[in-house]
């Protein structure tokens, strides 16, 4: 888990040059009309999900751990909600990678349960709602709440998500192999300088990392939507900026 001071919001924002917080329709195509109706589907990697229109300028890279605390700030309070509406209105895209280190480090397998329970849900089309639920309805961190129970109770939060199909791919970790797979494309990313990986939750947006130092930004959810309206009207000042 990864979290910065909330004075890096101006640091960053100072060092970034990347002030305002305009808002502007996306260009081409009208949005979508709710985040069900935000398109998702499991790319070509096998592990990264995809959330969004695929050719939206600013790409978002998420990294989270369904039972990370810091993650949950940034879904209920912090600046997902602005991601959400870029992804409405076409601007943006996210790509989420789901860890689970969570389980080796504080005991249990909520962890693992969740991610495959997510997969679950990205099966029948579900996957943005169910993860906002599971996000608004998480456990303490050291409880390992995410029991098949309380996940499958979780999933009837949903509509359309609960049947024989996904009841079982839950009770029976069905997709333990994405599980497994996803936590290792999230070591991956961290590099030779983080083995284990970068944190969660850790943001990489059009190929450009969120340093820790500035990752207040996350949890700021007005220079979260300046910073992503930015990088939509002027990528290359952002691809250009040191960091």
């Amino acid at each position: 888990m990864v979290r910065g001071g909330r004075w890096v919001v101006l640091c960053a924002a100072a060092v970034l040059m990347l002030a305002g917080c305009g808002q502007r329709a996306a260009e081409a195509m009208p949005g979508f009309e709710s985040a069900e109706k935000l398109p998702e589907k499991l790319g070509k990697d096998g592990t990264t999900i995809l959330v969004g229109d695929p050719d939206a300028k600013v790409s978002v890279c998420l990294y989270e751990d369904p039972r990370c605390p810091v993650c949950e700030e940034f879904e209920t309070t912090g600046g997902s909600s602005k991601l959400r509406g870029a992804m409405l209105d076409r601007r943006a895209r996210t790509e989420y990678t789901l860890a689970s280190f969570l389980d080796d480090r504080v005991g249990g397998s909520g962890s693992k349960k969740a991610v495959n329970a997510l997969r679950a849900a990205l099966e029948e089309g579900k996957f943005v709602e169910y993860h906002e639920v599971l996000y608004a309805n998480q456990p303490e961190e050291s409880v390992d709440g995410y029991t098949d129970a309380y996940l499958l109770e979780l999933a009837g939060k949903v509509e359309g998500l609960r049947s024989p199909g996904s009841n079982a791919a839950v009770k029976n970790m069905k997709y333990r192999s994405f599980v497994n797979a996803s936590e290792e494309a999230y070591e991956r990313a961290g590099g030779a300088k983080e083995p284990e990986g970068p944190g969660t939750p850790t943001a990489v947006i059009n190929d450009k990392r969120i340093p820790v130092e500035y990752n207040g930004l996350l949890f700021d959810s007005d220079a979260f939507a300046g910073l992503l309206q930015q990088i939509y009207d002027k990528p290359w000042e952002w691809e250009e900026t040191s960091l």
